[in-house]
């Protein structure tokens, strides 16, 4: 095996003999023909798209296909095998679709290799093949900088689909989202000069600003806008159930499964931002949040007294004391553990009434979130003024994934360092490293605003376009200064976007991603003087001159 498409890849420079995600080589290796399939299914897709025919269920395929890759969703073999079958019958529907377009449109039909870019299913064939799908193969024929292109297209692609696949659970789709998903995976079928795939990196970017607006409009549409709030960060007495990934239509039917059953509700890691919003804090037994980011998943899931539901991806392999009473949904799975469907979570309630619950009240700790787009800009008047006036003189985006690799104390470090004339905008997981804190305010303004999910990453681009708005000028000229960590690939996929929209100056860490060659990395460093982190004191004296 070999993978490098997450920031903790062992020794920084790829996994390969197992995954520090916890995927073994059989996982990983499906994951690899699912993937190379994925791209022999959405060249045939994009070329039916051209002639005016697409299909609903192949477009939602292929982005529930590439969101099971994403690190730390899909550890099964046997739900993988399964993808793999469902590929091959999608497949063949494309081809018919296709040669019915070209008939209707009395076009000639091109060819296709069956060979070529079409996903083994026989065990003993993918493990004989496995070579030819790899990165390595790919880097002995096109160089080390395409290939790295090549992933950074993938990665930002699946990031793309995990946003797309969250709005359409919602009901919110666009065809030409679900359109350029075919024709990017197409695209890397193909021979093309690195200005190009540079190109096709930045039109992921774009497009995912589409992709992350459905999704905003089918969480707020559904939900009601983020309201700030004071959340609980510790435990009550009753039986209990946490529910960690990212999935706000899974927690509400949770809790309407679980109203008047005596049972307490709890978040965990990217779901804390699910307690502003008016639709789900409405519920009374939604009682708070419990633990931190999903890196320390093991051990707060073994202290957790009742039953766990992880709706998507950022699972970690389960230890044997809570495995019993953990549970996934949507395409999250792990080996053993019981998979619930179709939102029927009796399962998981049975569980929670079996186990013993918190016996007492832990203190009370409170700690603000909510300060959503919406809400930002209800304050934006007052904003202004204080920045007018000179007692906010910067804004700090300091945001992004957590983990579990050493360096990320950087964060917490540049927080409690940031100076008191400052309002420090943050959001996904990677705000646990500060978020219980104490910052104070400004004037009534908390210092620390809480932005929400890495879902709700369009809310942090629509605060920095309309704080542009109000003053009069573009991002790159606002006192603000963006400082994100990453991970996975919606992080990916979210830079790729800030770099469509030109921002620059961007400082990335805690290390650059291994797949992104030192000539890829000189181009971005050319066009967006984009920056690693180096130490808190040298970044703040290079931001605040």
């Amino acid at each position: 095996m070999f993978c490098y498409q997450c920031e903790q890849t062992a020794k920084g420079t790829g996994c390969t003999v197992k995954g520090v995600c916890g995927k073994d080589p059989e996982v990983a290796m499906l994951q690899d023909w699912l993937l190379y399939g994925i791209k022999g299914l959405s060249v045939i897709a994009h070329k039916a798209g051209q002639l005016g025919v697409r299909d609903e269920a192949i477009d939602l395929f292929a982005v529930k296909g590439l969101f099971s890759t994403i690190t730390n969703v899909n550890f099964d073999p046997e739900r993988l095998r399964g993808l793999l079958a469902v590929l091959e019958h999608q497949r063949e529907r494309a081809l018919t679709l296709y040669r019915e377009a070209c008939q209707a449109k009395g076009v000639t039909p091109e060819s296709f290799d069956p060979i070529a870019w079409h996903a083994e299913t026989d065990v003993a064939a993918q493990e004989a093949k496995a070579d030819v799908i790899s990165i390595a193969a790919r880097k002995d024929k096109l160089g080390e900088d395409i290939t790295a292109l090549q992933e950074l297209i993938t990665y930002g692609l699946k990031g793309l689909a995990a946003y797309v696949d969250h709005a359409q659970v919602l009901g919110q789709s666009d065809p030409a989202v679900y359109a350029f998903v075919h024709e990017g995976m197409a695209f890397l079928t193909e021979t093309h000069e690195l200005g190009e795939w540079v190109g096709m990196a930045l039109k992921v970017g774009e497009v995912n600003l589409r992709a992350m607006e459905l999704l905003d409009a089918a969480n707020t549409g559904t939900y009601g806008h983020p309201e700030p709030t004071q959340v609980r960060v510790t435990p009550i007495k009753g039986k209990c159930i946490l529910v960690s990934g990212h999935d706000l239509k899974d927690l509400k039917a949770l809790l309407e499964q679980t109203e008047g059953k005596g049972i307490n509700v709890y978040t965990h890691g990217e779901m804390l931002p699910t307690n502003a919003y008016p639709e789900l804090k409405k519920h009374k037994h939604l009682v708070g949040n419990y633990g931190g980011a999903w890196q320390d998943q093991r051990k707060e899931f073994e202290a957790f007294p009742g039953a766990i539901l992880m709706t998507t991806n950022c699972i970690q392999r389960p230890t044997d004391t809570y495995k019993v009473r953990i549970f996934t949904t949507g395409l999250v799975a792990w080996p053993g553990v019981t998979h619930v469907a179709s939102q029927a979570f009796a399962p998981v309630i049975e569980a929670a009434l079996a186990a013993p619950g918190f016996t007492e009240d832990a203190p009370e700790k409170r700690i603000w979130i909510g300060f959503a787009r919406n809400a930002v800009m209800e304050a934006a008047g007052k904003v202004v003024e204080l920045v007018k006036a000179g007692k906010v003189k910067h804004f700090f985006l300091i945001g992004g994934c957590d983990g579990a690799k050493s360096g990320r104390n950087y964060y917490t470090d540049l927080a409690q360092a940031v100076p008191d004339d400052a309002l420090i905008l943050t959001l996904a997981c990677g705000k646990y490293r500060f978020n219980k804190l104490e910052y104070g305010d400004i004037e009534g303004i908390p210092r620390l605003l809480d932005v929400g999910q890495c879902n709700d990453a369009y809310s942090a681009v629509q605060i920095a376009v309309a704080l542009a708005e109000a003053f009069e000028t573009d991002v790159n000229s606002l006192p603000l200064s963006f400082i994100l960590s990453w991970y996975e690939q919606k992080a990916v996929v979210i830079l790729l976007s800030l770099l469509h929209l030109g921002i620059k100056n961007i400082r990335l860490g805690p290390t650059l991603p291994a797949f992104v060659t030192p000539a890829i990395l000189d181009v971005l460093v050319e066009n967006f003087a984009i920056k690693p982190i180096t130490t808190v004191e040298e970044d703040l004296a290079a931001i605040l001159g």
